[in-house]
């Protein structure tokens, strides 16, 4: 059993190589001006029902794009005790591949370290699915990794780019039944580098409910061509536009919010553009997004300047292995740059 074990985690770089096709997202430009984003009709934003053939003209076809949702999911790796004798001030869920243990153990060392935040109750949970190949060579592998760390939630949908709005709903759904008593919600990529600090102290207090923000993208619509990782047809969203949705590498809302999302995403109809869906679902729900102050959430990478970063709540695009090497600078730095 221990050769076994020892077997599995020496191929792991492997599998991590195998799965690591994190493409870049489409790029708006980074000086796009962010506003509060006003409430817009739900007409101009609904789908149109695209049916069978005569004879099942009542049953909606499904694209091969759009995941079945709502869909009875299990948690295959779950923490329902997390919460039962604290109330987090904010619950950081990070979406990583099952494969990526090593990523994960720099996230924890760095930004995703539970007491980054002096004073400040963080709980740390990474998102995971099956990986489309590997799920049972995995299987004992991520259990280790739970039972050491306690911080995996997995449910049985395929870990895959197109289904990584199935991975944030997994945190929605946690957060919504397991952790109603938290303040706030982070949903962050692995690539990116995070300041905590920065973001509790500059946009997190006091308290606010019915609010997110991040990086916002309006009058954006799907990718049309299937030559594109982005692609979105007109069967899973017919519309030219998305409403107003904050930037998936990383966006914070209150907890409220994530209970309503959660909620409303069992009535509409998925589409495989995670933050895009989640700006639908704010849009039905007629929650509009909050501004942030201009340039902290970063959607592109820009270079490491200690006392720049540490005015900065997110940068996209940092690997956890660049992060794990430039933290104890960035922690040395942080209490001489004027902030």
């Amino acid at each position: 059993m221990k050769w076994q074990l020892n077997l599995r985690l020496l191929v792991l770089p492997a599998l991590a190589a195998l799965v690591a096709l994190v493409g870049l997202r489409v790029q708006h430009s980074p000086e796009e001006p962010i506003t509060t984003t006003p409430g817009l009709p739900w007409a101009a934003f609904q789908w149109h029902s695209v049916l069978e053939p005569a004879g099942n003209a009542t049953a909606p076809t499904r694209h091969p794009l759009q995941p079945p949702y709502p869909h009875p999911y299990r948690f295959l790796l779950n923490q329902p005790h997390k919460c039962w004798e604290r109330a987090p001030f904010l619950v950081l869920l990070v979406a990583t591949g099952p494969a990526d243990t090593e990523g994960r153990n720099s996230i924890r060392q760095t930004w995703g370290n539970e007491s980054s935040v002096p004073g400040v109750s963080i709980l740390r949970l990474f998102l995971v699915g099956l990986h489309p190949v590997f799920a049972d060579a995995l299987r004992p592998v991520l259990q280790e990794e739970n039972v050491e760390h306690g911080d995996l939630l997995q449910q049985d949908f395929l870990d895959t780019y197109n289904n990584l709005t199935l991975k944030t709903l997994m945190g929605m759904e946690w957060v919504a039944k397991h952790c109603p008593n938290a303040t706030y919600v982070m949903k962050a990529d692995c690539d990116v580098f995070l300041n905590l600090d920065y973001l509790v102290r500059r946009l997190l207090l006091p308290p606010k409910t019915n609010f997110m923000t991040g990086y916002i993208y309006r009058n954006t619509g799907p990718l049309r061509s299937k030559a594109y990782k982005w692609y979105v047809p007109h069967e899973v969203y017919p519309n030219a536009t998305y409403p107003p949705y904050c930037g998936g590498p990383g966006y914070v809302f209150s907890a409220d919010v994530a209970r309503k999302v959660y909620a409303v995403a069992q009535t509409l109809p998925l589409i495989n553009m995670e933050d895009a869906f989640v700006g639908l679902c704010l849009h039905a729900l007629g929650l509009g997004i909050t501004a942030s102050p201009r340039g902290l959430f970063s959607m592109v990478r820009i270079q490491y300047e200690p006392c720049r970063f540490a005015r900065l709540v997110m940068v996209h695009r940092y690997q956890p292995h660049e992060v794990l090497e430039l933290w104890p600078r960035f922690q040395d730095a942080k209490a001489t740059c004027r902030r």
